[in-house]
Formats: C-alpha cells, sequence, structure tokens
C-alpha cells in the first residue's frame, strides 16, 4: 500500500488577509508567526517549494518591543554604494525606530524567510504600517493576535 504526497498547484491557493497589531510585543517572536503566516505553513496544503502563504499586514511597528538592551545595542548594517571603500552604514536600533520604523519588522521578517526568488515573492505580501491605520480595508483582514 503506498501513500501519495500532497503537492499544492497555484490554482488552489486561497490566499486570505490578516492584519497584526505589534504595539508592546516582542520582535522576535511577532516576527516568526509572521514569517509563518507569509510562508503558509500554518496551512495543511503547505509546500515547501510554492508560495502557499497569506497576505500579512502590520500596523504600529514603531511601538514593537525588544528585551534587554537591544535598543541601543542592536546594530544594522547597510552597504548603500556598494563598491565604494567606507561605504558601510551602520545604524542602532533606537535610531531606525526614529527614522524608519518599519524597517524593524521588515528586516526581522525577511531574514526569517528563504533566502532566494520564493523569499523575495513572499516578501512582496508582507505590508508595514508605523501607525494604526493602513489603506487594505477593501481586502477585509482578519485580526490575528500574535502570542507573547
Amino acid at each position: 500500500m503506498s501513500q501519495k504526497t500532497y503537492s499544492a498547484k497555484a490554482g488552489d491557493i486561497k490566499r486570505q488577509w490578516h492584519v497584526i497589531d505589534v504595539s508592546d510585543k516582542v520582535l522576535g517572536r511577532a516576527a516568526s508567526q509572521i514569517a509563518t503566516l507569509l510562508k503558509g505553513k500554518h496551512k495543511a496544503m503547505y509546500t515547501p517549494s510554492i508560495d502557499t502563504g497569506d497576505h500579512v499586514i502590520v500596523i504600529n511597528a514603531d511601538k514593537v518591543k525588544v528585551t534587554g538592551t537591544k535598543e541601543q545595542d542592536k546594530m544594522y548594517y547597510r552597504h548603500p554604494r556598494a563598491g565604494f571603500p567606507g561605504a558601510l552604514k551602520i545604524t542602532n536600533l533606537e535610531k531606525l525606530r526614529q527614522r524608519h520604523p518599519e524597517d524593524i519588522i521588515i528586516n526581522a521578517v525577511r531574514r526569517m524567510l528563504p533566502r532566494n526568488a520564493l523569499g523575495r515573492q513572499m516578501m512582496t505580501k508582507l505590508k508595514v504600517y508605523a501607525g494604526d491605520t493602513h489603506p487594505h480595508a477593501a481586502q477585509q483582514p482578519a485580526a490575528f493576535s500574535v502570542e507573547a
């Protein structure tokens, strides 16, 4: 008696919209649950080689919490002018929160997804907003609670 492995087809995928409020939630725990939703691992039809995930809207990104002394100690490195000497730019979490609070969530989630074309496709379904409003009301997103 042989068993067959189910593999999702592009036509079988039904995408839902979730809205997540991350105010006073720990960054890493929230990001891992957001990555799970984007990958589609919460669905029974999950297939690693196909993007079966849902759309995720994150609000209140400026109020996400970090533990310990990460506010001053956690550094973000970027190379805005790659290939030029001295192009490395270093910013800590506190300054990044003041300038671009959405990037805190985006960086955390991106690093939990695959580093290939499939991961880049999953990132297009993530929408992050610093405030508590978003322009996606027409999609009727369902509230998703992040566990502490």
